[in-house]
C-alpha cells in the first residue's frame, strides 16, 4: 500500500465527475464558439465542483475537451489519466452517449450496463446525459448531440484494474456514484470506524448497523428506521476489524447489511472484502443454491456466472429466496467464528437496486 500522507487526506473526483466536466465544456464552447478554461458541476453528493479544462478544440461541427484526473491522496489506477469528451452535432434529436478509444466495452452479463454497451455506469451516464441537457436548454437549443468519452491511455490503464476479468475489455469503466473519490488509507479509515463505534456507544446505542458503503447504508436505515443516526456504521471493507471493534466497545446486537459482491465473502468467512482482496467463489455460492433446491442446470450456470449480482437475480428469477436466507445465515456464522459470543448478529441482503432479499439471525456459533 501506498505511504499515507500526513495530515487530513485530500479528496478526489472520480472519472464520472471529469467525463461530465468536459462535456459541459465541450457542449457549451460547440454552441458559443469559444473555447473554455474551466467547468462547474453540480456532484450526486449534493455540491458543486469546478474543473480546469486541460485542452479545449473548437471546430464548427465538433468540439473536444479534456480533464486530467485529479483522485486526491486516493491510491488510484485512473489518477492522473486524460478524461475526453468530444461532443458533435446530430441529424438525430436528442442526446446520443457513447464510448470512444481507452472506455471499454461490457461483453458479459451481470455488469452495469447491457452486453455491447460502453462501459460508462449508470450514474455517471445520468450526469452527462442531464448536464448536457441542461447547456441546450439553458441556449435554447433542440438540435439532437452526441457526446464520445474517451480516455487515451484507458486501456494499459485498465490491466491495473479488475475489468478484463468482468468481461469489460478494451479500456477503463467511467465510474463513481457519489462524484468524489474518498481516499482510501486503512489506518484511517480504521481509525473512522472505532470513532464512529465509539460516538454510537456514547450515544447510548447498543445496536448498531454496519454497512459497505452508502447504498446499503440508505437500505438500512430504510430497514431500521427506529434506529439514531449514530447507530450507522460504514465499515467498507474492514468486516472482520469493525466486528471486533463492536465486542470490544460493548455493541450488544450487530445488523450487517450489505449487497451480494462483498456478503458472499464474508459468507466463506473472508473477513477483508476489498475486491483485490479475494474473488468471488461461484462454486461456494453454487452450493449454497443447491442447498436452497436449485437444480442441475442453475448451479451449472452459477458456477459460470460473471458477478455475484448476477447470481443473486438468477436465484431471484427462479424464486429460490431461501438462497438468501441461507447465505445470510452463514455470514452470520462467520460473523461469529470472527468474534466469539456474547453479540447478537444479524445480516441482510440487498439487491444493487435496493431491493429486500433475505435475512438471518445468529446469537451463538452453534
Amino acid at each position: 500500500m501506498q505511504e499515507v500522507p500526513k495530515g487530513k487526506l485530500r479528496e478526489g473526483y472520480t472519472t464520472g465527475s471529469c467525463a461530465t466536466a468536459a462535456t459541459k465544456a465541450a457542449l457549451t464552447a460547440l454552441i458559443t464558439g469559444e473555447s473554455q478554461t474551466e467547468s462547474t458541476i453540480y456532484l450526486p453528493i449534493k455540491r458543486f465542483a469546478t474543473f480546469h479544462i486541460e485542452s479545449c478544440e473548437v471546430t464548427e461541427q465538433r468540439v473536444t475537451a479534456s480533464i486530467i484526473k485529479d483522485a486526491g491522496d486516493d491510491p488510484d489506477a485512473t489518477h492522473g489519466a486524460l478524461i475526453v469528451s468530444t461532443v458533435s452535432w446530430s441529424v438525430e434529436p436528442g442526446i446520443v452517449l457513447d464510448g470512444g478509444v481507452g472506455v471499454g466495452r461490457a461483453t458479459k452479463d451481470g455488469l452495469p450496463v447491457p452486453v455491447g454497451e460502453a462501459a460508462i455506469n449508470p450514474v455517471p451516464r445520468k450526469m452527462i446525459r442531464e448536464t448536457a441537457d441542461a447547456v441546450l436548454k439553458e441556449y435554447g437549443i433542440s438540435k439532437g448531440i452526441k457526446i464520445v468519452i474517451s480516455v487515451p491511455d484507458g486501456e494499459e490503464i485498465a490491466k491495473k484494474t479488475l475489468n478484463g476479468r468482468l468481461g469489460i475489455i478494451g479500456g477503463i469503466s467511467i465510474l463513481g456514484t457519489r462524484g468524489i473519490v474518498v481516499p482510501f488509507s486503512t489506518a484511517a479509515y480504521k481509525a473512522s470506524i472505532i470513532q464512529a463505534i465509539s460516538v454510537a456507544r456514547a450515544s447510548g446505542c447498543e445496536h448498531i448497523a454496519i454497512t459497505t458503503g452508502g447504498r446499503s447504508e440508505k437500505c438500512a436505515m430504510k430497514q431500521f428506521p427506529e434506529l439514531s443516526e449514530e447507530a450507522f456504521v460504514e465499515m467498507g471493507d474492514f468486516v472482520g476489524f469493525t466486528l471486533k471493534q463492536c465486542k470490544k466497545q460493548g455493541i450488544k446486537s450487530v445488523s450487517m447489511v450489505g449487497m451480494m459482491g462483498k456478503f458472499s465473502k464474508v459468507a466463506m468467512g473472508i473477513m477483508m472484502v476489498h475486491s483485490k482482496s479475494a474473488p468471488i467463489d461461484f462454486h461456494f455460492l453454487a452450493g449454497v443454491a443447491s442447498e436452497a433446491g436449485a437444480d442441475s442446470a442453475l448451479i451449472e450456470e452459477i458456477k459460470n456466472a460473471n458477478t455475484a449480482s448476477q447470481v443473486g437475480d438468477m436465484m431471484v428469477a427462479h424464486g429460490h429466496l431461501p438462497f438468501f436466507e441461507r447465505l445470510c445465515d452463514y455470514c452470520c456464522l462467520s460473523a461469529l467464528q470472527e468474534v466469539g459470543t456474547g453479540i447478537v448478529v444479524d445480516t441482510s441482503l440487498y439487491s444493487m437496486k435496493g431491493e429486500f432479499l433475505g435475512k438471518a439471525v445468529r446469537n451463538d456459533i452453534y
